[in-house]
Parts: structure tokens; C-alpha cells; sequence
């Protein structure tokens, strides 16, 4: 797989994504400190490719949080092709390729040429999960300023009813995104608020609904089966749906991260991750390791505070601003 990001593009959409590609690398300049420091002394000029090249490259890879399975698998996969290889530097290409090729459907999607997305359904109804404190409200909000943006009609359901101000949250990014909301009093049936959400959003010719939920709830309700009874409730209202669930995690908390992951795939059946503080001093790896192991797409990651460092995720770009 080749590396030229911005091939055969006119020079509008070269500056765009040269663009998107600085603001990656800036917001990603703690997470690089992390990894690359090590990648760039163990892949220096003159080193010869052996055996304690070999245990250096696992141990860095590992300390970046990709997981130790994942490490011994592409570990194998690189020992064989780098008999083929002359020297350390090509090694690093194979190295970027692998780590590459740990995301599913690995081809690129190019984010500047492609036309904005149109949902299938309508209402497109989007069901966004995710433990407190990992930012999953505030990655609603910006989802729903990116779509409004684009011209879509946008309906936010206020179903985190449990947390004191989960509802004054969302109405804050409801105002600055020029969207709707659906809310009842704290305390309410989440699942009556999404229910409620969806029969709005069809009654209004709504594009997009995006349903918050409770990361954690102070009583002695399961949040598991709160979120179930939340899925069920918009199925039964609107068949099919919803038509994704996005799981919002912290990519510093680490391996935590995939645990977090399955608990919630085993629940409500996770589509598509958005991965949060890449900004602040996760380790690059993680992000590799939480695609390979979940096996879905990251759809979006987090590397700033403001709403175009919400960025599509693209895996080439991701991995060369990690060793550029």
C-alpha cells in the first residue's frame, strides 16, 4: 500500500487536506512524543535488521498500547517480509503497512473528494453510547453542528436523564447546532424519550437523530438493560432502527478502552467507534489495537477541542501523522 495522500487532487482540495493532515499531527503531538521518540532511535540509520531489532521493535509496540496478542501477530507477519528487506528504513515501511492493515476494510476512504454522506433511511437514527467522562456528549454536539452543517435537519434526544445536567448539556448543543430536541423531566424513562424522539423526527421530516444516553446511573437500575430497553424502544417505533450505535471512548484509559468496547457490543451491538483525547497523551497503538480487536470501523477521533478537531477517520492518515 502506497503513502502519497494527496495524489491527483486539484490544488483546493491538496490545501484541504494538507490542512486536515497539520491539524491531525498537531493534535496528535502528545500521542507522538509517546510513540515516535522510540520508532525513530530504533529504526536509525546503520541499524541492521536482527534479532534485537526485533525484540526492540515488540517491546516499543507493545508500550504503545496495541496489546501484546495483537503486537505477536503482526510481529510474525513482519519477521516474515523482512528477510526480502536491505535495511532498517524499509522495515519502518512494512512496520506502517502492518499497522495499517490492522483496520477493517483498510482502504482509505478519501474524506476530500467523497460528497457528504446520505443516509439510506430517513430518519437516520443514531444511537450514541459510552461510559461518562469520555466526552460522548460533547461528541454528540459536534456531530450534530457537522450535520447541520451540511444542510441536514438534526434532532437530539436528551435520553441521559440520569446525570445532573446531562439534559441542560445537550439543550447547549442543541441552540449551537441549530437543532432540535426532545426532552422530558430528570428522571424520566430514557427509553420514552427515545421513543418520543423518533416519532418527532418522522413527524418533522428529520434527517438525523442522535440519541444521547447514560454512561453511568446513580441508582440501582442496570445501565446495560436501560440501554437495551432505549434500543428496543426506538425499534419498536421505527423498524430497523436505530441505524447505528456509536461508541464513544477515552483513548487514554488505554486497554481499558476495549474492555469498555465489548461490554457495550455485547449489549446494544456497537457499529462504528469515536475515540476522544488523542489530543492529550494516549499512545498511538491503541487505536490500531481497539479496530483490530472490536473489528468495526472508527468513524471518528477526537484530537482538539474544537468542532473540526472532530476529524473522519482515515487510517493512512492517521498512521503517518503518528510517524511523520
Amino acid at each position: 500500500m502506497g503513502f502519497n495522500l494527496f495524489k491527483k487532487k486539484s490544488p483546493e482540495k491538496k490545501e484541504q487536506g494538507n490542512n486536515i493532515f497539520s491539524r491531525l499531527k498537531t493534535g496528535l503531538l502528545k500521542t507522538r512524543k509517546v510513540l515516535t521518540t522510540d520508532i525513530n532511535d530504533l529504526f536509525g540509520s546503520g541499524k541492521t535488521i536482527d534479532e534485537a531489532l526485533f525484540e526492540e521493535l515488540e517491546e516499543v509496540l507493545i508500550s504503545s498500547d496495541l496489546g501484546i496478542d495483537v503486537t505477536m501477530k503482526m510481529m510474525g507477519k513482519i519477521k516474515g517480509k523482512a528477510k526480502k528487506l536491505s535495511g532498517s528504513e524499509q522495515l519502518k515501511q512494512v512496520l506502517k503497512e502492518e499497522l495499517i492493515g490492522l483496520f477493517p476494510n483498510n482502504l482509505a476512504t478519501d474524506n476530500f473528494d467523497a460528497p457528504d454522506e446520505q443516509p439510506i433511511t430517513k430518519p437516520h437514527v443514531i444511537m450514541v453510547v459510552g461510559v461518562n467522562g469520555t466526552g460522548k456528549t460533547t461528541t454528540l454536539g459536534k456531530l450534530a453542528m457537522k450535520y447541520t452543517s451540511q444542510g441536514k435537519k438534526v434532532l437530539i434526544a436528551a435520553a441521559d436523564t440520569f446525570r445532573a445536567a446531562a439534559i441542560e448539556q445537550v439543550e447547549i448543543w442543541a441552540n449551537r447546532s441549530n437543532a432540535s430536541i426532545v426532552k422530558h423531566k430528570e428522571g424520566a424513562d430514557p427509553a420514552a424519550v427515545a421513543y418520543d424522539s423518533v416519532e418527532a423526527a418522522l413527524a418533522r421530516d428529520i434527517d438525523i437523530v442522535l440519541i444521547d444516553t447514560a454512561g453511568r446511573l446513580h441508582t440501582q437500575k442496570n445501565l446495560m438493560a436501560e440501554l437495551k430497553k432505549i434500543k428496543r424502544s426506538i425499534n419498536k417505533k421505527l423498524p430497523g432502527a436505530p441505524h447505528d450505535v456509536l461508541m464513544v471512548l477515552d483513548a487514554t484509559t488505554g486497554q481499558n478502552a476495549i474492555s469498555q468496547a465489548n461490554l457495550f457490543d455485547e449489549a446494544v451491538g456497537l457499529t462504528q467507534i469515536a475515540l476522544t483525547k488523542l489530543d492529550g497523551t494516549a499512545k498511538g497503538g491503541i487505536v490500531a489495537a481497539i479496530a483490530s480487536t472490536m473489528k468495526l470501523p472508527i468513524k471518528y477521533i477526537g484530537v482538539g477541542e474544537q468542532i473540526e478537531d472532530l476529524q473522519e477517520f482515515d487510517p493512512v492518515l492517521f498512521i503517518n501523522a503518528l510517524f511523520d
